[in-house]
C-alpha cells in the first residue's frame, strides 16, 4: 500500500512533468517556483478598437512611480504597439496606439509591434518589430520576415519618431537569423549595449528559433551580431527579458518556448528561464520551466512572451496567454505572476 507522502510525491512529479514532444525537441527538466495571479488586463476594450482581437507580447518599463506596458494590440488594422499605464501592475489604463503602420512598401507596412526600449541621457530608444507581410484579414497575424525597426522619444508615453535610416539588426543569409532578427531586452555593460534578440531560420518547412547577442556603442547605428547563437536552434525559443539577481550575482534570461502537440502543431506552450554567472556565456542545460499549463490558473494552452521587473523582494512577470485550452494566436490577454527573490531553481 502506497504511503500518503509517496502518493503526494507521485502526484507532484506527474503534475510538473513536461510532455515529450513528437519531434524530439529538448525539454526543460527543472522548475523555477512561480505563483500565478491571473489575468490583469483583458483584450478587447482598447481605444479605437486597438486590441479587438487580442493583447500580446507585453513589455514592461518603469519611469518614476508609473509602470508603462507596451503590448501588441491585434486591432482592425493589424498588430500594432499599444500602451497601458499602471501604478501597481494590476490595474491598467489603456492609452491606445503608440505606433502606426508604415506606408505601403515599407518594412513596417503590415505590423509595427513588440517594442523594447532603453534610455540614454534624455532620449528613449525603441526597437520594434516590423514586417511587410501578414495573414489575411481580419486577424492579420504578422508573417516572415520579422525585422527590427527603430524609433525614439523623450518620453515613454511618446510621441515616437520612426528612424527608417537605422537598420539595427539586418537579417543575414546562411545564418541563424535569416527570417527573423527581431528585438529583445537590452543591457548596458560599460560603454557597450547588449541586445538579446530573436533569430530564426527555416530548414525546408521547419522553422528553428533561438536567441543571439547583438552589440553596439551607438544606438543609432547597426549592431554587430555574434556569429554563434546563445543556444542551439533546436531549443525553439523566442523573445527575451533579462534580470540580474544582485544577491546571487546570477543573470536570468526569461523567454517563451515553442512547443508541439501530438498533431505536430506548434504553439507557445511555456515560459522558460536560463541562468548564468557570465552574461556572455550561456548553456542550454541550465534552464527551467517558469510558467506553463501546470501552474497557470487560467491558461491551459498557449502561454506567450514574458517580461519581468523587480518589485521590492519579488520579481513580477507579465505575460500573454489564451484563456482556457486555446492554442490560438488570437484572443490573448495579459497575466501577472510572482517569484520570490532570490530566485530558486527546483529539481
Amino acid at each position: 500500500m502506497i504511503s500518503i507522502c509517496a502518493l503526494l510525491s507521485l502526484i507532484t512529479t506527474n503534475l510538473y512533468a513536461q510532455q515529450n514532444y513528437p519531434d524530439g525537441r529538448p525539454q526543460a527538466k527543472h522548475r523555477l517556483m512561480c505563483q500565478d495571479e491571473g489575468i490583469v488586463m483583458r483584450y478587447g476594450d482598447g481605444p479605437d478598437s486597438c486590441d479587438t482581437y487580442g493583447a500580446r507580447e507585453a513589455v514592461v518599463n518603469k519611469d518614476g512611480d508609473r509602470y508603462y506596458l507596451f503590448y501588441d494590440g491585434a486591432g482592425k488594422d493589424g498588430w500594432i504597439a499599444c500602451l497601458a499605464e499602471s501604478k501597481d501592475l494590476k490595474n491598467w489604463t489603456k492609452r491606445g496606439l503608440i505606433l502606426e503602420l508604415g506606408k505601403p512598401g515599407s518594412n513596417d507596412a503590415k505590423s509595427a509591434s513588440s517594442p523594447w526600449v532603453i534610455k540614454e541621457k534624455d532620449t528613449w530608444h525603441m526597437f520594434y518589430v516590423g514586417t511587410p507581410n501578414t495573414t489575411p484579414p481580419p486577424y492579420r497575424i504578422p508573417a516572415f520576415p520579422y525585422l527590427t525597426m527603430k524609433a525614439q522619444s523623450r518620453s515613454l508615453a511618446g510621441p515616437w519618431k520612426k528612424q527608417y535610416d537605422v537598420v539595427a539588426l539586418p537579417p543575414k543569409e546562411n545564418s541563424y537569423y535569416t527570417v527573423t532578427s527581431s528585438p529583445g531586452y537590452i543591457v548596458r555593460q560599460g560603454t557597450e549595449y547588449l541586445q538579446f534578440f530573436s533569430g530564426a531560420t527555416q530548414e525546408g518547412k521547419i522553422t528553428k528559433r533561438t536567441l543571439g547577442i547583438a552589440r553596439t556603442k551607438d544606438l543609432n547605428a547597426s549592431w554587430k551580431i555574434d556569429e554563434k547563437p546563445l543556444f542551439p536552434l533546436e531549443e525553439q525559443i523566442e523573445n527575451s527579458s533579462v534580470f540580474f539577481d544582485t544577491k546571487t550575482k546570477t543573470w536570468y534570461l526569461f523567454t517563451n518556448h515553442i512547443g508541439m502537440n501530438q498533431k505536430r502543431e506548434e504553439y507557445t506552450d511555456a515560459i522558460w528561464v536560463y541562468w548564468t554567472k557570465n552574461i556572455n556565456r550561456w548553456w542550454a542545460e541550465d534552464k527551467a520551466i517558469v510558467l506553463d499549463a501546470n501552474n497557470s490558473i487560467w491558461a491551459k494552452g498557449a502561454i506567450g512572451m514574458p517580461t519581468v521587473i523587480q518589485v521590492g523582494n519579488r520579481l513580477a512577470l507579465l505575460y500573454d496567454a489564451a484563456e482556457g485550452t486555446s492554442t490560438s494566436h488570437m484572443r490573448r490577454s495579459i497575466g501577472l505572476a510572482w517569484m520570490e527573490l532570490p530566485l530558486k531553481i527546483t529539481e
